[in-house]
């Protein structure tokens, strides 16, 4: 009797904790093909998060995993994003992991757009209590530092912070998801159970974007030693 093969996967990957929590579950049971992320349109940063694409690319290295990118704005966001997905059906992925916890109209969209390239949606983290996954991840030794705040939800003096207990407290007596789900804060992973070594972030200069209630203070984060090698034959970034 053959064993089955476990699925071949890609994960959507923002370079924060929960995509990061989300790939560490799918690897339990799959196979990793690449991470896919999203870049704006000059390729000098991603979206929400701000993180500039050497800092993917030293997080796919301490992985070990491809790194496929794509550049949009929110116009061209889709169409880019499922000729990632399509590229990854061809190289044979059968699912896409995602780190949504549990916002049904971001688990419709990626249904949808997974389901036209030939892909099934794998959401580990969907709907677990948010301050549960925190809780995991710092326990399996997930290690993030924020980096961006909603100006509307948390002050800008938590930018550059890592993610820990005393810190997840501090974010609920705020008021803010302990996830930041809502958009209240975002986060760079540093340091994962399956990187072959921590990555050494620098703080930077701090600026704003957006306007109103989603008005964003972003903190720039750079790599203060260059990436290790040590992702083997199958690493590469494009």
């Amino acid at each position: 009797m053959s064993t089955p093969v476990a699925p071949l996967f890609l994960t959507s990957w923002s370079g924060g904790k929960d995509s990061a929590l989300a790939y560490w579950h799918a690897c339990r049971t799959g196979r990793p093909l690449a991470l896919i992320s999203m870049l704006n349109e000059t390729g000098e940063r991603s979206g929400a998060h701000g993180l500039r694409p050497e800092i993917f690319e030293a997080q796919a290295v301490a992985l070990g995993v491809p790194l496929w990118q794509g550049r949009a704005g929110w116009t061209g966001y889709e169409e880019a994003f499922s000729a990632l997905l399509r590229r990854g059906r061809e190289a044979g992925a059968t699912e896409v992991v995602f780190g949504d916890i549990d916002l049904a109209e971001h688990r419709a969209w990626e249904e949808r757009v997974c389901g036209a390239a030939g892909l099934t949606v794998h959401l580990p983290l969907w709907e677990r209590p948010r301050r549960e996954l925190v809780e995991e991840g710092l326990r399996l030794g997930l290690r993030a530092m924020i980096v961006a705040v909603r100006d509307a939800s948390l002050p800008a003096d938590l930018l550059g912070r890592t993610l820990d207990a005393p810190l997840l407290g501090e974010l609920e007596r705020l008021g803010a998801d302990p996830c930041g789900e809502n958009g209240e804060y975002h986060t760079v992973l540093y340091a994962h159970p399956l990187f072959s070594a921590p990555l050494r972030l620098q703080p930077g200069a701090t600026s704003r974007s957006g306007e109103g209630d989603w008005a964003m203070t972003t903190l720039e984060v750079k790599l203060s030693q260059p990436p290790f090698s040590g992702a083997g034959p199958g690493f590469r970034s494009r």
